[in-house]
């Protein structure tokens, strides 16, 4: 068999995080009973004329400006024409001749180091709205409260090689566009979506095969299945002597294969001709400024400054950047806590697992900094060992406690009487004669044993260093006295 090469091209829709539509004030909000977040406008009812909503033209500027593009200074609207049942003026506002942002780039880590994957451009548009299939009517009805939610489309060129390489563009451009606070990204909602366009050719050879693109793909895995899957399928095609034909197709993820659905359109099949209804956008000198001074420090930089800052390991920097909520969470609670190493580990280990668990990603991490905060003081002071304060961050994260009435109520403050301690350590050692005995005759194992059997006798509220050394104590008084 031949050796191919797979190129991979994305086109990511992004839903940007204003509050209200771009050509309308409808709200934006996720969910709701179907048609009622709309409007004459966004559902295109005749002599309605639409209204550019700021906020978008400047996400659009912000993620353009964070992926090295060039930003256009005088661009347009233009209607693309398609009907569907789900878009009903019968046309989308988008940008064809004119995008907003041209010429762009991201930097993205792969097996051989680093990597620049094109932006071919950024351009503004509107969403339709969603057909729902009703099994026991046997019918289809459409929501349009999603229409004329605001988008940007990032077009990337076919630059990308393999799935590994689809996903790691799509992870840093997430976090690109959620760290500058366009949009929330959540895939699971849609906000952000990818069409993948793939091709196949002969290694070693510079032109492109014919393409299949896969339309709405909504999570990594099914996107870097999509890509083995389809990527397999055009090689068996072309070795089985048969020919590629460009057409749109359905990634089934559950059967991990894919289907045609109808042939690609080319940008005359849409007649895309300028939007009548809206002037053209002019973004002076000024007001590009203006945007690009309010752009936040991104991942990248943070973690440079987490090692140098903070003195992190530049491992713990990559994973607590990986989350714009996480970073967050981490800068305030080191900034009250005055610990950034503990409220890194914390973070890192504690809150990651919980997340796990629950089934949930960093961005849900409903951690108030002041109260973990708190909890790394706690420790610090030596109120609580952090064995307990590993139970009262549990309930910190489930709860939302406030740590130090959790403690106070639940009597979990560490025993701090010497005397007390010194006693139990006494009856440990006189219970457990055996394990004093191998510990006394070199077994240093035996001495974990007698720590644990102490701190079960104090309810886990001794402080462990303190009964180690109490043991210590007490077994070579009594080699002394032998």
């Amino acid at each position: 068999m031949k050796n191919y090469e797979t190129v991979i091209g994305l086109e990511v829709h992004v839903e940007l995080a204003t509050k209200t539509k771009i050509f309308c004030g409808c709200t934006t909000q996720f969910g709701g009973p179907p048609n009622t977040h709309c409007c004459p406008v966004c559902t295109g009812m005749p002599g309605t004329l639409p209204v550019l909503n700021r906020r978008v033209v400047e996400f659009a500027v912000a993620a353009g400006l964070a992926t090295g593009c060039e930003i256009t200074g005088n661009c347009r609207f233009d209607r693309k024409n398609y009907f569907y049942p789900d878009l009903p003026k019968a046309y989308q506002i988008s940008q064809l001749y004119l995008p907003i942002c041209r010429n762009g780039g991201i930097e993205i880590e792969t097996e051989q180091g680093a990597k620049r994957i094109g932006i071919h451009e950024i351009h503004m548009e509107e969403d339709a709205g969603k057909l729902v299939h009703d099994p026991q009517e046997d019918c289809t009805l459409v929501d349009y409260n999603r229409c004329g939610v605001p988008l940007i489309e990032i077009v990337s060129d076919p630059d990308m090689r393999s799935a590994g390489e689809a996903v790691a563009y799509l992870e840093k451009l997430r976090l690109i566009l959620q760290y500058l606070g366009v949009s929330d990204c959540r895939m699971q909602e849609g906000s952000l979506r990818a069409d993948i366009n793939l091709s196949v050719r002969e290694a070693g050879s510079t032109q492109l095969g014919t393409r299949t693109e896969m339309k709405n793909m909504n999570s990594f895995r099914a996107i870097a299945r999509a890509v083995e899957g389809e990527r397999k399928r055009q090689i068996e095609v072309l070795e089985s002597g048969g020919r590629i034909v460009q057409e749109t197709r359905r990634w089934d993820d559950g059967r991990n294969t894919s289907f045609a659905m109808r042939s690609k359109e080319e940008a005359q099949d849409y007649r895309y001709f300028p939007e009548p209804d809206l002037v053209p956008v002019v973004i002076s000198e000024d007001w590009l400024r203006e945007i690009k001074a309010r752009e936040p420090e991104l991942r990248d930089a943070k973690m440079l400054r987490y090692e140098k800052e903070y003195g992190i390991p530049a491992y713990d920097a990559a994973i607590l950047t990986g989350s714009k909520r996480l970073a967050d969470i981490f800068e305030e609670t080191a900034a009250l806590c005055g610990n950034p190493k503990e409220a890194s580990n914390w973070l890192m280990v504690e809150a990651l697992r919980l997340l796990r668990e629950a089934g949930q990603e960093p961005e849900e991490l409903a951690l108030e900094p002041a109260k973990l905060a708190a909890l790394i003081r706690l420790v610090e002071a030596g109120t609580v060992n952090r064995t307990t304060a590993k139970e009262v961050f549990e309930k910190i994260f489930r709860e939302q406690v406030d740590p130090e009435v959790y403690i106070k109520e639940n009597g979990l403050a560490m025993v701090q009487d010497d005397g007390l301690l010194r006693e139990t350590v006494l009856r440990v050692i006189d219970a457990n004669p055996q394990s004093a005995a191998d510990f006394l005759g070199g077994k240093e194992k035996a001495l974990g044993f007698l720590v644990g059997q102490t701190m079960k006798v104090l309810r886990g509220k001794g402080n462990p260093e303190r009964v180690n050394a109490l043991l210590r104590e007490a077994l070579g008084q009594r080699t002394a006295e032998s």
